[in-house]
C-alpha cells in the first residue's frame, strides 16, 4: 500500500521548498496585489469573458491539477493549432518559439504584453499556496503534451511544476524541446535551496530581456497596408 501511494503521489518534498514559497509570496504580496487587481480590471474592460483561464495541467508525478492564469485569449479560441504546433516542436530540433510571437489572432489586446512579461501567470501563486506548484520547477504541461512524453522524459515530473525554472532562465524560446527536458531533469537531480534562490534572482532580468525583445520585434515588423494585404 505504501509503495502504491508513493507511485501515485510521489515522495515527500523537501521542507525548505515549501517554506521558501510561502516566505516569498508573503513578502511580495503587498506589491503584487495592486498589479493583480489592475490586470483583472484591464481584461474585463478589453475583452468579454472570464478574467481567469482555468486549464488542467499535469504536475508532480503525473498528478493532474487545475492551473490558473489570466485569460489572454478570446473566449472559445480554438486550440488545435496550438496542439499541432506543440507536436511539431516535440519531434524536431526547432527552437520552442511561442506561437503568439508569430502573430496569433486569438490573443486579446493586452494578451501579448501579459504573456511576454509573465504577468499572466500571477494567479498561479494560488496554485503555489495550494501546494500544486512551486515558485521554481519545470513548466506544467497540458495532458496531450504529457501523453507524448517518452518514458525517459518522465523524470521531469519528479519535482513540483514551477512558475519559473531552470529552463525558463536558460534560453527558453531559443531552446529545443529536448534541451528543455534535459534542463528540467538537471533541475530535478540537483534541486537545492541555493539553486532555487539563484533561479528566482535570475527570473526578473530574463523577463525584462524577453519583453524588450518582443517589443523590438513588434515595432520592427513591417506593416501591411490595406492596398497590399490581398497580394501577400
Amino acid at each position: 500500500m505504501e509503495r502504491e501511494t508513493e507511485r501515485n503521489n510521489g515522495p515527500s518534498l523537501p521542507r525548505w521548498k515549501r517554506m521558501l514559497d510561502i516566505a516569498c509570496i508573503a513578502m511580495a504580496l503587498p506589491a503584487i496585489l495592486p498589479i493583480i487587481l489592475f490586470i483583472a480590471l484591464a481584461i474585463r474592460l478589453c475583452s468579454r469573458g472570464p478574467i481567469l483561464f482555468c486549464q488542467e495541467r499535469i504536475g508532480y508525478y503525473g498528478r493532474p491539477f487545475v492551473c490558473l492564469k489570466f485569460r489572454t485569449m478570446k473566449v472559445q479560441a480554438e486550440t488545435r493549432s496550438h496542439e499541432a504546433y506543440l507536436a511539431k516542436l516535440m519531434t524536431s530540433p526547432t527552437p520552442m518559439t511561442k506561437l503568439d510571437l508569430e502573430g496569433d489572432p486569438r490573443i486579446i489586446p493586452i494578451g501579448l504584453f501579459l504573456r511576454s512579461t509573465g504577468l499572466d501567470e500571477l494567479p498561479q501563486l494560488l496554485n503555489v499556496l495550494r501546494g500544486e506548484m512551486s515558485l521554481v520547477g519545470p513548466r506544467p504541461c497540458i495532458r496531450y503534451e504529457y501523453e507524448r512524453f517518452k518514458p525517459e522524459h518522465r523524470e521531469r515530473f519528479h519535482a513540483l511544476p514551477g512558475i519559473s525554472g531552470l529552463w525558463q532562465v536558460s534560453g527558453k524560446n531559443t531552446t529545443t524541446f529536448q534541451e528543455m527536458v534535459d534542463l528540467d531533469i538537471a533541475y530535478v537531480r540537483n534541486m537545492s535551496l541555493y539553486g532555487d534562490l539563484q533561479i528566482l534572482f535570475r527570473t526578473l532580468p530574463v523577463l525584462f530581456d524577453q519583453t524588450n525583445q518582443i517589443c523590438q520585434r513588434k515595432w520592427n515588423r513591417p506593416q501591411t497596408s490595406p492596398k497590399t494585404a490581398g497580394l501577400l
